[in-house]
């Protein structure tokens, strides 16, 4: 359409040399009339890396999650990379058909916030392109991971609850077979060694991180005998299923049962009562990930790093 060269072309679109300005604009005409857009997965597969970002979360009606995905994006975008998202339902083969597919379209990094039985550790090798893991930390990953201080934030929630006089405290975990579901547990313990109060094994329930099996969990709990007096429950959604039962079955709450999460999502304030919960940064997560992916991709050969962010116990 131009009548000129392809280096010609090239050169426009670039900027990589001069052109004669009379060159130059019948190629900008041209781009023009005829809507043209170069192809940004062929200069990929040319240098073998594309300007995006693939980020997979497990589960994208989860409200901890966008707060996560938006510090991401932000920085992303500020250094002209696109983010692509990928949920995975917290389920492994999907996130390993995911990763499988979108390796053809040569990302320049991954951020994964690892599904539940995730097996994310064997599929990227040293010489692939930049990791980041994310809130998890899956079995035997050996990369850069950004996390928040869960054992921590789970240790003050619980001494909390037993300033507020409580002897019988039971936790519903997320599942055990997660690093940040061990440490939420291991902080609920710590707190109660601290004041030699026993664990009882009971008391102990797993659930999966949704508000249905955080349900269930706490119908179990409070048909024990002798019931708990507090739940910790270890995300605001299981929280909510502690809520739910707890109407279920007639109790109120905080007279005869208390009730702690973890995650301060926008919800917590606007429950009757409102919840007391530990605020993770989920904003600062993501944009703390996504840093160190682009120091990555920009060449760091530094040695895997692990980040972690503090928490903050919100009193309601």
């Amino acid at each position: 359409r131009a009548k000129v060269s392809i280096g010609t072309v090239s050169h426009v679109i670039n900027g990589t040399a001069a052109v004669r300005e009379k060159l130059r604009g019948r190629v900008l005409e041209a781009i023009r009339s005829l809507g043209y857009q170069p192809s940004q997965l062929a200069r990929g597969l040319r240098r073998n890396q594309t300007s995006i970002l693939v980020m997979m979360i497990p589960d994208v009606t989860n409200p901890f999650f966008p707060a996560v995905i938006r510090g991401v994006e932000d920085v992303a975008y500020k250094s002209s990379l696109r983010l692509v998202l990928c949920n995975t339902d917290n389920d492994p083969r999907k996130e390993m058909s995911y990763v499988n597919e979108l390796r053809a379209y040569r990302p320049a990094g991954w951020l994964i916030i690892p599904s539940v039985d995730s097996e994310i550790a064997n599929q990227f090798k040293a010489a692939g392109p930049p990791v980041v893991c994310v809130d998890r930390q899956p079995r035997g990953w050996q990369g850069d991971v950004v996390l928040v201080a869960n054992e921590e934030g789970a240790c003050n929630a619980t001494r909390h609850l037993l300033r507020m006089g409580h002897r019988q405290l039971a936790v519903i975990t997320g599942p055990l077979h997660l690093a940040n579901a061990v440490q939420r547990l291991d902080g609920f313990k710590r707190a109660l060694a601290e004041s030699k109060i026993p664990i009882e094994p009971d008391y102990i329930q797993e659930a999966r991180f949704d508000r249905v099996s955080g349900y269930h969990a706490a119908k179990r709990l409070l048909r024990m005998l002798p019931r708990p007096t507090a739940i910790f429950a270890c995300n605001d959604l299981m929280a909510l299923g502690v809520f739910l039962a707890t109407r279920e079955l007639g109790l109120h709450c905080p007279e005869e049962i208390s009730i702690v999460g973890f995650d301060d999502l926008d919800f917590a304030e606007f429950t009757a009562p409102a919840l007391t919960t530990v605020h993770q940064p989920g904003y600062q997560l993501g944009t703390a990930a996504a840093r160190c992916l682009l120091e990555r991709i920009a060449g760091s050969k530094a040695a895997p790093n692990t980040t972690v962010l503090p928490t903050q116990l919100k009193i309601r």
